[in-house]
């Protein structure tokens, strides 16, 4: 360490605040709605080397504080005073941009002629090109289909605009004046930063600055090892699923094992499955990445909650990610659903950590973010908004039930005001609420998920849902808690005309046409039997727990109407139960069947098979490896269970497969 301790937190403060000013200007100068309200969006200083020395603690998305602008910089030539970098391409920017909806800026700053750091700066966009309004769909199978490419090239040179680039910018989307006017406000955003910045270097110096941007990071990296170190070392494996690739019924699996030693942390994404044709890819490049890291910073910061947020936070992880597969895409993989893998990832890291610390993380969180997107044509020409980031409950954990209709495991945004909604898009809003008994039953309660009903008021209008999960594997309870209810999107329900929908391209929809999207609940923790009859009963006064649910899934008897507690009823039907619930995850019958006919190791066998080829033929491999195998399963399979003699016929003819893909490896 440089400074004295005092002086460092004093000036740490001042680089945070100035951090969170820089996303207050931009929330209140932006035009999109998915800006100004659901605040998918968020600014930071970086130090020389990239990475960020001081990030907002409470505005903006928190999890992409271990991103790094060094290459994209780098990409865009020398810098100038008065320069800004544009760019949203995940490829060339070294993964910054995460996928081309988020639209990246980077201003140098300067004192007395010396770069001292760089402000940052993002939004999603509500549009960038591309097949489909919104840009993102999870049939696209390029990243061509996704949108403009921007690499990193500058917006403003010298502090004058570039009028092409901007050419460019606008005439390659369906919402220009909101793209255009979102960028001058993350312009105003960065230069917030930069006088924020220099009023700082003119108090303590411009020497006590950059030292104390070395000294944060360093002393967030001492801290998040220590706080590592407290799980003790171990290796710890886990794998989870997304529900298909949306061009097959066939999973996506994503496995990690994570090695704890001395505070370090080494995550190994060997077994997770190659890149798909489809728009689930991570592009994290092979480095320690926001999408395939988030849960450990988030456990991180609950182990220590007086953590400065930084990229020393990463500093004591190290990452293991195969090229080619889904979270280590390669170019030009589809990368616009990227959450969807990343809540997955999420989830995994989740699962191998708590075998690590079972008293600190939670049951599996709902494990989607869905933007539900509406496409309609106005008076000014077509309105692409996002009516709302729908999301689902948090994961119960040892004491502590989850939070309901609220899950934070990858995304921190805001839910849309549904007046907001109504003045800007052409839909009325039937219902937005909690959904009842779909978090995990357990000691300690799941949480539940979210209801979102809406009327289309208009034609020509279209729907995009992307990012719909956990429709098919359900989210997993731990020490004997219940898997949370799947998601369920149903058009027009309870009318002759009533649609159950599965994940969904663009959808369009007519005048009158009722949308219902019912998000999947969290995972409980523990023993529902061990529940407190009152925590049960509270749960149907508040409409979480409906009274046959009470029964059915705690053992709780009610009277009166659902009002009160038929005691002896109660003791005579827990203990009728008792000794039934298991000690590890409980991940529901979907996934019982899936891995009964493809258990963990033989699909190791099958995902190291499919590596020993070609990286452009290992798609096409597995498809034709799963197809044959599924031939013989029921259509709805495993949503419909197999009987003992199939399961072994299916297990035998993987293997078949398997060493078909052996024989043919080169």
């Amino acid at each position: 360490m440089t400074l004295d301790p005092v002086t460092l937190e004093i000036v740490g403060n001042k680089l945070t605040a100035l951090a969170e000013e820089m996303c207050l200007t931009l929330q209140r100068t932006s035009r999109s709605l998915y800006v100004k309200e659901t605040a998918d969006f968020c600014c930071a200083l970086a130090g020389l080397d990239g990475g960020f020395v001081a990030y907002p603690r409470g505005i903006g998305v928190s999890g992409f504080v271990g991103l790094n602008v060094l290459t994209a910089v780098e990409a865009a030539g020398p810098l100038d005073p008065g320069d800004v970098i544009i760019t949203n391409d995940p490829y060339t920017s070294g993964g910054l941009a995460t996928h081309l909806t988020d639209i990246q800026l980077i201003e140098p700053y300067f004192h007395e002629g010396r770069l001292v750091g760089y402000g940052w700066a993002f939004i999603h966009c509500s549009d960038i090109g591309g097949r489909v309004p919104s840009s993102l769909s999870p049939v696209n199978d390029e990243i061509f289909q996704e949108g403009l490419r921007i690499p990193p090239v500058k917006l403003v040179r010298a502090g004058e605009p570039s009028r092409d680039v901007e050419a460019f910018l606008t005439a390659n989307t369906r919402t220009p004046d909101a793209n255009l006017g979102d960028v001058r406000a993350m312009r105003a955003a960065l230069a917030t930063g930069r006088d924020r910045l220099a009023d700082v270097m003119a108090q303590h110096g411009a020497g006590t600055v950059l030292a104390a941007q070395e000294d944060l990071v360093a002393y967030t990296a001492e801290k998040a090892r220590a706080a590592l170190a407290r799980l003790g070392d171990g290796t710890h494996r886990f794998v989870d699923y997304l529900d298909d690739d949306v061009v097959s019924r066939v999973p996506v699996r994503v496995s990690v094992t994570a090695t704890l030693t001395g505070g370090r942390l080494h995550l190994d994404f060997t077994g997770t499955d190659p890149q798909v044709p489809a728009a689930f890819n991570i592009a994290s490049l092979g480095r320690v990445h926001a999408w395939i890291t988030t849960r450990v910073l988030a456990l991180i910061c609950t182990l220590d909650p007086e953590i400065a947020l930084n990229t020393g936070l990463i500093a004591p992880i190290e990452v293991t990610a195969p090229e080619g597969s889904v979270v280590n895409a390669v170019h030009p993989a589809a990368v616009g659903v990227r959450h969807a893998a990343a809540s997955r990832v999420n989830d995994a890291l989740g699962g191998a950590l708590g075998l690590a610390a079972p008293s600190v993380l939670p049951a599996a969180g709902s494990g989607l973010v869905v933007p539900v997107v509406v496409a309609e044509h106005g008076p000014d020409g077509e309105n692409v908004q996002v009516l709302e980031p729908m999301v689902g409950g948090t994961g119960a954990r040892d004491g502590a039930d989850g939070v309901d209709g609220r899950d934070s495991g990858i995304s921190n945004l805001s839910n849309n005001p549904v007046e907001t909604v109504e003045t800007e898009i052409g839909v009325e809003i039937l219902r937005y609420g909690l959904r009842h008994d779909s978090g995990g039953a357990g000691r300690w309660r799941g949480g539940c998920g979210l209801e979102l009903s809406f009327r289309v008021r208009g034609t020509g209008t279209r729907l995009l849902a992307r990012g719909l999960e956990r429709m098919r594997f359900r989210p997993w309870g731990v020490a004997g808690g219940r898997p949370g209810l799947p998601t369920r999107l149903v058009l027009n329900a309870g009318t002759e005309r009533e649609r159950i929908l599965d994940k969904i391209d663009m959808l369009p929809l007519d005048d009158g046409d009722v949308v219902t999207l019912l998000t999947s609940g969290a995972g409980g923790y523990g023993d529902p039997l061990l529940r407190a009859p009152q925590a049960v009963l509270a749960d149907v006064r508040r409409g979480m727990v409906s009274v046959a649910g009470a029964g059915r899934d705690y053992g709780v008897v009610l009277a009166a109407g659902g009002l009160a507690i038929d005691t002896d009823a109660t003791l005579r039907e827990r203990a009728s139960r008792a000794g039934a619930a298991e000690s590890g995850a409980e991940f529901g019958p979907e996934r019982a069947a899936w891995e009964s006919v493809f258990p963990t190791d033989l699909v190791d066998r099958l995902v190291a098979a499919l590596f020993r080829h070609p990286a452009a033929h290992r798609s096409r491999l597995r498809s034709q490896a799963y197809a044959r195998v599924l031939a013989d399963l029921p259509a709805d399979f495993p949503r419909e269970p197999v009987d003992a003699e199939q399961a072994e016929t299916g297990r035998a003819r993987l293997l078949d497969q398997i060493e078909g893909l052996d024989r043919t490896a080169p």
